[in-house]
């Protein structure tokens, strides 16, 4: 009997050391399988523990207060209060609300005191019907509403809002301010570009983004456009990116620099500051201290220290304002317009109040105008008239109206000059229409001569024969072999040719009668050491590159005079 109760007891002490040990495992399991590691990717379900049905946290609350994070549902909840009591672990359809935002994964760790969390597994956060971000996790605090959203290898974070996709892979949203940003390289796409960067910011609110750190936009439409530059702010809604450091904009007509303006992606045009420039394919380049750019019409339009430049016919055109239609090759310069011409070692600078170049229509000859009260400089020419303009077609440049050519100590003024460029060098000049030729010789004499119509000839620049018809006169001082001069020469006929080498006189023949009287210097008198037609125009002679924008006032006087032309006599 003893015996039976002895092994009675024995057998209630197995079974009570038995329960012990099970409540023990109760306790300790949820511990194991319920506490915080460092690197958990997702909350697991205990194996032994008792579950609850998940309620909202407040049902009651104002769901709108602000910093609040209410738990809307998950299919399991559990925590112990001996293991960590700051968080809720959730698994299952997990629903979380803040406001009118919402947020859903496969499972959570839910910090209810602090209105934070950490979501797992098919993380999407939803406001409204306009704003959807995606990721593989996502951290949550509360105090600072900073949402940190983070991919995976299979599934980068991807934010869409309406026609606006945002795609990385650590993507921060800062939730009061409803800003969003990533320095890990990531891409915005909208309905006309994508934008790639190390760094980016948007805002859903105001449709701005900011870009830094190898920026590139390209345009979608798959056309020839690319923006390259280390900081962009660009408009998602207006399609119009803010140039805010040195930038370079490819596009199939041009390539734009500019370190400060505007570009309209959609529409192809921009307002560019702070000297930008345009080129063209063609070898033009257009630049300004501020420029409007037209990529669609192909037109530029500069204000500022406009320069255009041609580096096919080695030329530009120099201005306050100016305009450009890259297609008809025109253009229009005006406010101390200066046009350049650069194909020989000394560049020719010529001014006019406004200066065009453009395409005739009928058959492609380009031309170019300067009007009025043109000046031109260079070292070795230098000229002026009312109005100029020079053929491609023919290499013809035309001076009309008063025009005034010097070279070294010679003048030529006519009515209309006509000069033939072969390379930029003079190859032949033609004066149609009355001609006057003076040489200064010493103090105040001149060699002289004048005739209806005269053309010039040049060989390497230098002038090496004149050809001169209808009453032709002359006024000549010969050089004597000791380089004096002693005798003054008057003579008219109808026809004169002559000859010069290194660029003096070396033969002259007058024909078919010639009339003419010699006069010792001594004896002549003052008004027959001039024509009826001579004047020197030497005070109106530009001076430098520079001096062709000082328009004195006898070249304005000079320019309302008749033609020249209608004063002259046929004899003295």
């Amino acid at each position: 009997m003893a015996q039976s109760v002895k092994e009675n007891n024995n057998k209630s002490l197995r079974h009570r050391r038995t329960n012990i040990l099970l409540c023990l495992l109760a306790i300790v399991a949820p511990v194991l399988l319920c506490a915080k590691p460092g690197n958990q990717q997702a909350a697991q379900e205990p194996v032994i523990g008792k579950t609850y049905p998940v309620t909202p946290t407040v049902p009651s609350a104002d769901r709108h207060a602000p910093g609040r994070v209410f738990l809307e549902r998950a299919d399991k909840l559990w925590m112990d209060d001996r293991i960590d009591s700051n968080y809720q672990v959730l698994t299952g359809n997990v629903i979380f609300r803040k406001a009118d935002m919402y947020m859903y994964c496969d499972s959570a760790h839910f910090y209810d005191k602090e209105g934070s969390l950490e979501a797992f597994g098919n993380v999407r956060m939803e406001q409204g019907d306009t704003l959807f971000v995606y990721a593989a996790q996502l951290d949550y605090d509360g105090p600072t509403e900073l949402a940190t959203f983070i991919g995976s290898q299979d599934r980068r974070v991807r934010l869409i809002n309406r026609d606006v996709e945002l795609t990385t892979d650590l993507f921060y949203y800062d939730i009061a301010a409803n800003l969003g940003y990533y320095n890990t390289n990531g891409q915005i796409t909208d309905a006309e570009n994508r934008l790639t960067s190390t760094y980016g910011e948007y805002s859903p609110d105001t449709k701005e983004a900011e870009f830094r750190i190898n920026v590139v936009l390209n345009d979608l439409m798959e056309k020839k456009f690319r923006m390259s530059t280390e900081q962009l702010r660009y408009n998602t809604d207006t399609h119009i990116a803010q140039i805010v450091s040195p930038t370079v904009i490819v596009t199939d007509s041009a390539t734009v620099y500019s370190s400060n303006g505007w570009y309209d992606t959609e529409n192809g045009k921009s307002e560019l500051y702070h000297r930008s420039r345009v080129v063209t394919p063609q070898g033009n380049t257009l630049t300004g201290d501020t420029l409007f750019y037209d990529n669609v019409a192909h037109f530029g339009e500069a204000f500022g220290n406009m320069v255009l430049t041609d580096s096919i016919r080695s030329s530009a055109l120099e201005g306050d304002y100016g305009i450009y239609f890259q297609d008809l090759d025109s253009a229009f310069v005006t406010g101390r317009a200066r046009a350049l011409e650069y194909s020989r070692q000394d560049t020719l600078y010529l001014h006019g109040d406004t200066i065009r170049g453009y395409m005739l229509w009928n058959d492609s000859t380009h031309v170019v105008t300067a009007y009025p009260r043109v000046r031109f400089w260079r070292v070795d020419i230098q000229g002026l008239c009312d109005s100029l303009s020079f053929m491609e077609r023919d290499s013809i440049m035309y001076m009309h109206r008063h025009p005034i050519v010097w070279n070294g100590k010679r003048q030529v003024f006519g009515n209309v000059i006509q000069v033939h460029l072969n390379d930029s060098t003079v190859d032949w000049a033609r004066l149609p229409d009355f001609a006057f030729v003076a040489e200064h010789i010493d103090e105040e004499f001149y060699n002289q001569l004048t005739g209806k119509e005269l053309t010039a000839f040049f060989s390497n620049g230098q002038l090496n024969r004149l050809d001169v018809s209808g009453n032709v006169e002359v006024i000549m001082l010969p050089q004597e072999n000791d380089s004096t001069y002693n005798k003054i020469i008057k003579s008219e006929s109808s026809f004169l040719k002559a000859y010069f080498k290194d660029q003096k006189l070396d033969c002259l023949s007058m024909w078919p009668e010639v009339t003419g009287v010699v006069t010792p210097l001594y004896l002549v008198r003052k008004v027959n050491c001039y024509l009826q037609s001579f004047k020197w125009y030497d005070a109106l002679r530009p001076k430098d590159k520079d001096d062709i924008f000082n328009v004195p006032p006898e070249m304005n006087a000079l320019l309302n005079e008749p033609a020249n032309g209608s004063r002259r006599k046929n004899s003295l």
